[in-house]
């Protein structure tokens, strides 16, 4: 392959002016029980915080986080049989799609994507001053799904930097086989960056892979099947050189000292996660079926929402109306090629809202 970084990451810098206490103290190899030099406010009593929150809380919140995630990694790349230099930790895969962004692609540089996929993929590329090309989806009777020729052919096209892909994709729900996504990899051009955000990969009926792959970044989040959307935590897989250059342009501090501490509690319990993927899983099943009793068209889904075709725009405007009229909140993507489609998560509560609806009919 033929990649390369943006001209202005291919020398050594930019280095990271504040590494961090931690960082220093694994490099030491012992801890310094004198901190005088971040100017954090140690001695902040925080009695309001703590009688609300806790004491373990508030010990956190006085000082900046681990600025490698070193304790989080370690346990990311252990569950996943991954090298340590093999993630990169950032707050929540939207910033992880906007540091891919920073770190691959230059000014006026071409990046492909599906017309009407996960919008903030388009929204940061436009304001890093990429020229956006979208390709349209594939569309059946019962699956929509993007097209990976299609973004292939459009990668040449354009001489594209980046291509975009959501696996299983948001907002259709569609899944690509591990086999598919190798092959959109070698269909690319050579100097072209694939940009994997495989958000819902929790949800897939089988595994996803965590296996690096050479020109390949995978982006993950644990607002999803971890319930911590609110932490805003997200991680990344990718070769250890390609992690190296994000490095350079990621925010050092980006992610709390709270909301790394309680991921990597989190991850200590798997169990919990594991019966919640199941417990959601279930949950999808039951709202197809209810959604598909009141005889409207459900796309099957390998994420933890389902969505409604509804055929055109203005039936799905209206019906989403209703719904929020009745206190339910759905969502309606914005995009002309994506509008005619109701995402629904699927929740408990959403089979009991639902339920009660009695707007839920096919025109």
């Amino acid at each position: 392959m033929k990649l390369t970084y943006p001209e202005h990451l291919r020398s050594d810098g930019p280095y990271n002016p504040f590494p961090g206490l931690k960082a220093l103290e694994r490099r030491l190899g012992r801890e310094i029980p004198h901190r005088l030099g971040s100017n954090e406010g140690l001695d902040m009593p925080h009695a309001v915080l703590a009688q609300h929150f806790g004491e373990a809380f508030v010990s956190h919140i006085r000082s900046y986080g681990d600025a490698e995630a070193y304790e989080l990694r370690q346990r990311i790349s252990q569950q996943l049989d991954l090298a340590f230099e093999n993630t990169l930790v950032d707050a929540g895969a939207d910033s992880l799609l906007a540091l891919a962004l920073r770190g691959l692609v230059a000014v006026g540089e071409a990046v492909v994507c599906s017309a009407g996929t996960y919008p903030t993929f388009a929204y940061f590329a436009q304001g890093q001053g990429c020229r956006i090309i979208e390709v349209p989806y594939l569309k059946g009777e019962a699956y929509l799904a993007p097209n990976l020729e299609a973004l292939a052919e459009a990668s040449h096209q354009s001489q594209a930097r980046l291509v975009y892909l959501a696996n299983p994709d948001n907002p259709s729900g569609h899944q690509h086989s591990d086999k598919d996504i190798l092959a959109l990899r070698k269909a690319l051009p050579s100097d072209c960056w694939l940009l994997l955000d495989e958000a819902y990969h929790d949800f897939r009926e089988d595994p996803a892979s965590s296996t690096p792959l050479e020109g390949v970044l995978r982006v993950r989040t644990f607002s999803k099947a971890h319930g911590l959307a609110g932490l805003r935590v997200g991680y990344a897989i990718g070769s250890t050189e390609l992690l190296s250059q994000l490095m350079k342009v990621r925010i050092h501090y980006a992610i709390s000292s709270v909301s790394l501490a309680a991921t990597s509690l989190l991850l200590d319990h798997p169990e919990e996660v594991t019966a919640h993927i199941e417990t959601v899983k279930q949950h999808r099943h039951e709202l197809t079926q209810l959604l598909e009793s009141k005889g409207l068209k459900v796309l099957p889904s390998y994420t933890n929402f389902v969505a409604v075709d509804m055929s055109d725009g203005a039936t799905a405007l209206n019906l989403q109306s209703q719904l929020l009229d009745q206190g339910v909140l759905v969502t309606r993507p914005a995009h002309p090629e994506m509008n005619h489609l109701l995402r629904i998560t699927a929740l408990k509560d959403a089979l009991s809202a639902l339920s009660e609806s009695n707007v839920l009919t096919r025109s």
